[in-house]
C-alpha cells in the first residue's frame, strides 16, 4: 500500500500523484508499486526493496542524488506473546524533491506523523523530518524498555512466590528482546553519526540542536538497554542458583529419609533370615526388633536434625 502526502497550511493532506516536496509512505508495497516509483523518480530499485528485508542492518547508501537510510525501529507484536518485542528495518529514501519511507509493517513511528501528533515538521526541510523520525524512534525504544522493565518486575514477584519454568522462559524471551534492542540501538547510533558527517547531507544550525536531542535520547536508550540487560542476566543467574539450591535441599532431605528408613529395614532383614537368631522363640521378639529399629531410626534422625 502506497500513500502520498503533502504539507499545506500546517496540515498533512493525502494527494493522488507525486508532486514536489511530497512524502511517499509505502507499507508492505508490492513489486509493481515499487517498480513504478523507481521509474517515475529514477531511483535505484534496490533502494526500495532492501528495507523490506527483515534482516537488513542500519546503513547509509548514496548514489547520485539519492540517499538511502535504513533504520532499525522497535516493534511490538501482539500475535507473538512469547517474544513480542523485536526490531524491524525502516527505509528512508531521499530524492531531489521527495521523501520516501518504506516498511514491511505499519509502525507507530510513522503513525505519529499521520495522526498529526507531530506538527512542527515540514516536508521541505527533509533533514529535520528525518531527525524527527530518528527522535520518535528513540522515544519508542525508551517506551518499550520501560514496559520490559515493568514486565521483569512482575515476573520476579511471581518467581519469588513459586519457581516455575514458565516465568523463567518469559524472562529469557525478554532478555532476547533486550539483545535485539541493544544491537539495533548501537547500529542506529553509528549510522546517524555517519549521516551527520556526510557531505551529501546538509544540516542547518537549527537542525543541529535537534540532532543533539537525538543523540541524547539514543545514548539514554542504549544505557537503559544495557542496564536492563545486565539486571535481567543477573536475575536469571540468581534464580538458577536458587533452583539449584532448592534441588540440592530436596535431594539432601530425600537422602536423609532414605538413610533413616534403611536402619529399620536392616534390622528387619536380619531378623527375617531363615537361620537361628537370638530371642526367636521369645514372645517379645517382635517388640525387641521394633524397639531396636525405632531407636536406630530416631538416633539417625536426631543426628541429621542436629547437623541441619
Amino acid at each position: 500500500m502506497i500513500n502520498i502526502y503533502k504539507k499545506a497550511d500546517d496540515s498533512l493532506q493525502e494527494i493522488s500523484s507525486i508532486e514536489k516536496d511530497c512524502w511517499i509512505n509505502a507499507i508492505q508495497p508490492n513489486f509493481v508499486e515499487l517498480n513504478e516509483i523507481s521509474k517515475v523518480l529514477d531511483i535505484p530499485e534496490e533502494f526500495l526493496t532492501d528495507p523490506l528485508d527483515i534482516d537488513e542492518r542500519p546503513r547509509i547508501e548514496i548514489e547520485d542524488e539519492h540517499i538511502l537510510i535504513i533504520l532499525r525501529i522497535p516493534f511490538y507484536d501482539k500475535e507473538h506473546p512469547q517474544n513480542p518485542y523485536s526490531t524491524i528495518p525502516l527505509g528512508i529514501v531521499l530524492s531531489e524533491e521527495t521523501i520516501i519511507t518504506i516498511c514491511s509493517i505499519e509502525t507507530e513511528i510513522i503513525n505519529t506523523f499521520l495522526d498529526r501528533k507531530i506538527k512542527n515538521f515540514s516536508l521541505k526541510n527533509r533533514e529535520k523530518f528525518i531527525f524527527l523520525i530518528f527522535l520518535r524512534t528513540a522515544i519508542l525504544y525508551l517506551k518499550y524498555l520501560k514496559q520490559i522493565s515493568n514486565m521483569t518486575n512482575d515476573f520476579e514477584k511471581e518467581l519469588q512466590v513459586s519457581m516455575k519454568n514458565q516465568e523463567l522462559i518469559k524472562l529469557m524471551d525478554l532478555e532476547k528482546s533486550l539483545v535485539y534492542f541493544s544491537t539495533s540501538l548501537r547500529a542506529n547510533e553509528i549510522m546517524i553519526g555517519r549521516l551527520a558527517a556526510s557531505k551529501k547531507f546538509k544540516i542547518s544550525s537549527d537542525d543541529r540542536d535537534l540532532l543533539e536531542d537525538v543523540w541524547v535520547e539514543y545514548r539514554q536508550a542504549i544505557e537503559m538497554a544495557n542496564v536492563y540487560s545486565n539486571i535481567l542476566s543477573s536475575m536469571l543467574n540468581a534464580f538458577s542458583s536458587l533452583i539449584s539450591n532448592k534441588l540440592n535441599s530436596v535431594m539432601k532431605f530425600l537422602a536423609s529419609v532414605t538413610l533413616v528408613l534403611m536402619l529399620p529395614t536392616l534390622v528387619a532383614s536380619i531378623y527375617g533370615m531363615n537361620i537361628p537368631l537370638p530371642m526367636q522363640e521369645s514372645p517379645y521378639a517382635f517388640i525387641f526388633t521394633m524397639t531396636i529399629s525405632i531407636i536406630l531410626a530416631g538416633t539417625a534422625a536426631a543426628i541429621f536434625l542436629r547437623k541441619k
